[in-house]
């Protein structure tokens, strides 16, 4: 129990996006990470520090009050503040590249990612998630209307969702292939998670989460207090979401690609 990542991210995080963190950290236990690595999107900091095997060397992100955070967190040798448009480092600076549900909320992704393609060596590994096809149609509310015959109304509040979500992409495999493609990258493999069930989670624990955020507003702390006692509830509910196996009906998306390694030509004669 020590090391349990429901848990390590319980005791920092509001539940919902404790479940979806800890799921995704999951992954990373089973995926090489070569160093250098870079967290494109680091936020706060927390995902690189509690849910990766390894703090990356650097993290970038455009906001300074989330760069704040993860400076006094620690762990990374360099935080950057730059947009992933324009990534302020040589070509082939890492080995690495890991971006978590980041690139949904970048209206020019296409630049990002030829930033990702420039700054990889060649066989560097991109790994990122983000909500797919199956992320609004899984939502209960939009789903509970839909069962009403209200389905106009079921498809105003996904949109309201999303936009609350400030998604600007839940695009799938195909999509993303082409994406990759057309900056040189190669879509080596990719799975859904979060069932339907942790969707509805984690769809409630947005209204459901207020007092967390009251909390982080007025103490710079999700949860107030970080203890068994306080959160054994919460837990007893999300430890089966969390140990779910994966479903090919995920509202998420997780990729691994790759810069290729550069063929060299066989010599004649």
């Amino acid at each position: 129990m020590a090391d349990d990542l429901l848990w390590r991210h319980l005791r920092d995080l509001p539940a919902f996006r404790a479940l979806l963190r800890a799921t995704e950290a999951r992954f990373y236990a089973d995926l090489p990470l070569p160093e250098p690595v870079l967290d494109l999107g680091c936020g706060d900091g927390h995902f690189g520090a509690v849910a990766l095997p390894r703090v990356p060397q650097v993290g970038l992100d455009p906001g300074a009050g989330p760069l704040g955070e993860a400076r006094r967190r620690g762990g990374y040798r360099l935080l950057i503040r730059a947009e992933g448009e324009r990534i302020p480092f040589p070509d082939g600076s890492f080995a690495a590249v890991v971006s978590n549900s980041v690139l949904e909320h970048i209206p020019g992704v296409g630049l990002v990612l030829a930033e990702v393609a420039r700054v990889l060596r060649p066989g560097g590994v991109f790994y990122f998630s983000v909500p797919g096809p199956n992320f609004l149609p899984l939502l209960s509310i939009g789903r509970a209307l839909d069962r009403l015959g209200m389905r106009s109304l079921g498809d105003a509040y996904r949109a309201f969702f999303n936009r609350v979500s400030r998604h600007r992409h839940c695009d799938g495999p195909g999509v993303w292939e082409a994406r990759l493609e057309a900056v040189g990258l190669r879509l080596r493999r990719f799975w859904p998670y979060f069932s339907r069930r942790a969707l509805t989670a984690l769809e409630w624990g947005h209204y459901l989460g207020l007092p967390s955020l009251v909390c982080k507003r007025l103490t710079g702390r999700w949860v107030l207090w970080p203890s068994r006692v306080n959160l054994w509830p919460t837990e007893r509910l999300l430890r089966p979401l969390f140990e779910e196996p994966l479903s090919g009906e995920g509202a998420y998306l997780f990729f691994v690609a790759e810069r290729p390694r550069v063929s060299q030509p066989t010599g004649g004669g």
